[in-house]
């Protein structure tokens, strides 16, 4: 019997990219030499290797992400540090998916812009310059004239919320480029080495899980939960007529295997921007914050495009989300704390923040 395309490995998929899809080069970061002066700076007099644990390995991927001249490497340095914010509607909304109305979307960006949100807060005591970019909301966005905006701004949108995919694709081809290609704009403009990522979008954890299915081979059931934010409200009946709602979705796109073709299929148009980000902000070395679920499947995405951009990428927190732990498994990745947190737009990511600041400060002792 033939094996189900959807359980095979991530690493052994092939699809032909579109022409038009132009992706900008990543380089690795392994360097050994490197690695061995900086553990011995790190080591404490008297104790043995690895006295710092996983302090040690963050340590180790910052300055190997910060060691790209031919000026030899000494200490962290963090510039104008960037918080983005991708929104955009899901069309699977639609189909009742999520226990937050569809017009939440455009409340919490609202709710950012002025300043309202517990990641303002975060984003202020940092230092972090917030942007929330309109990826793709089902309504016309304009800043608010009722009060003092925090942040900036940005209109990017592809479409007023993704197609439901139920029906068909999620996105065409040509959006789901134009997606990407956006996403990697948003980065090119703004200053500093270091953005953290985040989301807002009603029912972007159900794009989220059916991408960790179909790269992973993880299943629905497993990667979209009874316990998540998006299904913790619903009975066990609702939530088995929702997991064979995108069973069945998930089995209408199964020819979209690679990774490309199932964010198109499955995706959102944040998502497909966040991946972009990512691309363009390894490419020209900057440190890469993931916050949650969503962010992870851009990740995902992002790692099958181009296997190196993790180097790059510091996946901040574990979110309640079971599927986001699964998710982390398989991108082999340990985050740098586990809060049971649910909110996304960025807030896990600039929780951890102060890890990396205790990173560069071990470095300068």
């Amino acid at each position: 019997m033939t094996k189900d395309p959807i359980f095979s490995p991530l690493s052994k998929r092939s699809a032909a990219l579109p022409a038009d899809l132009k992706l900008p080069t990543v380089s690795g970061t392994t360097d050994t030499m490197l690695e061995f002066a900086l553990r011995q700076r790190l080591r404490p007099e008297g104790q043995p290797e690895h006295a710092l644990g996983r302090m040690e390995s963050l340590v180790l991927q910052l300055a190997r992400a910060q060691n790209g001249t031919s000026i030899e490497f000494d200490l962290l340095a963090f510039d104008s540090p960037q918080l983005v914010v991708f929104a955009a509607d899901h069309g699977i909304a639609d189909e009742g998916m999520s226990s937050l109305a569809p017009t939440m979307t455009e409340q919490m960006v609202m709710q950012l812009l002025r300043g309202q949100a517990p990641v303002n807060a975060l984003a202020d005591m940092h230092g972090f310059e917030l942007t929330v970019v309109d990826a793709g909301m089902a309504k016309p966005i304009a800043p608010p004239s009722d009060t003092k905006q925090h942040g900036s701004l940005l209109l990017r949108k592809i479409g007023y919320g993704t197609r439901n995919l139920m029906l068909g694709p999620a996105m065409s081809t040509a959006q789901a480029v134009s997606a990407v290609h956006a996403g990697m704009d948003v980065v090119r403009h703004l200053p500093g080495n270091v953005i953290a990522l985040g989301d807002v979008g009603v029912a972007n954890a159900v794009s989220a899980a059916m991408l960790l299915s179909r790269l992973c081979g993880v299943p629905l059931v497993d990667a979209f939960s009874r316990d998540d934010t998006e299904t913790g409200s619903l009975d066990d009946t609702q939530h088995v007529k929702r997991v064979e709602k995108l069973s069945a979705a998930a089995s209408k796109h199964r020819n979209a295997i690679g990774p490309f073709e199932a964010l198109a299929a499955l995706g959102g148009f944040e998502i497909a921007m966040m991946t972009g980000a990512m691309l363009q902000a390894a490419s020209e070395r900057r440190v890469v914050l993931v916050d949650g679920y969503v962010a992870g499947a851009a990740a995902l995405v992002a790692r099958g495009l181009c296997p190196d951009v993790v180097d790059y990428l510091v996946f901040t927190h574990r979110a309640a989300d079971a599927g986001h732990r699964l998710l982390l498994i398989h991108m082999q990745s340990q985050p740098l704390l586990d809060m049971g947190l649910r909110l996304g737009q960025g807030t896990g990511a600039l929780l951890a923040w102060p890890m990396l600041l205790a990173a560069q400060s071990l470095l300068e002792r």
